[in-house]
């Protein structure tokens, strides 16, 4: 991926990759970029990435979707604090977690004590946008995606606003969060 001209050097983004010592987690709602934005960071800072809902996917092998039908969301997100902490011990990288999965307490003392976590946040609008592109989101087919977003947006704000880096992920080219990102990383580094 080409860096943009305007966005930071070459040079600083090397500097900054040899102060990163431990895994960029990237918590957050669905929908707020997660997974693309992290790709795309990894890719630029020649890190690998890992998408924590694949990684679920394949432990249990069955798609999420059905994880939460067969066994509920208390048995899906115990098997996903296993997979995330399985994660946080291989990886060096950048990993994108499940949007709840920061709200669970082993999960989140984790990520905090051996992860760079980052809390992408974005408004309602733009999760809506973004959710309704696909439907593999077992927690919106429970009502209307609004109200449920709106909702858990609220109920999750408390622990996520515990990450020590928090940027706004909004429409716009992926560039800018992912500058956002480094720079925020610089700085709490």
């Amino acid at each position: 991926m080409p860096i943009d001209p305007s966005s930071l050097s070459e040079t600083e983004i090397a500097r900054i990759k040899r102060r990163i010592d431990r895994p960029i987690v990237l918590i957050g709602m669905m929908g707020v970029g997660k997974s693309s934005v992290g790709r795309k960071l990894a890719l630029l800072l020649d890190l690998p990435f890992t998408d924590a809902d694949d990684a679920i996917e394949q432990a249990a092998k069955m798609p999420i979707p059905e994880i939460f039908e067969r066994y509920g969301e208390a048995s899906f997100r115990d098997g996903e604090r296993r997979v995330i902490a399985r994660l946080m011990e291989q990886a060096q990288g950048v990993i994108a977690t499940g949007g709840g999965a920061f709200c669970a307490p082993d999960t989140r003392a984790l990520i905090l004590e051996k992860g760079i976590p980052v809390w992408l946040d974005a408004s309602v609008d733009t999760l809506l946008e973004r959710v309704s592109r696909k439907d593999n989101r077992p927690l919106l087919r429970q009502g209307d995606p609004r109200e449920i977003l709106t909702r858990l947006r609220k109920e999750r704000e408390p622990f996520y606003s515990q990450a020590p880096i928090h940027v706004r992920s909004e429409t716009g080219p992926h560039q800018r969060t992912i500058k956002a990102i480094l720079q925020a990383i610089d700085e709490w580094l």
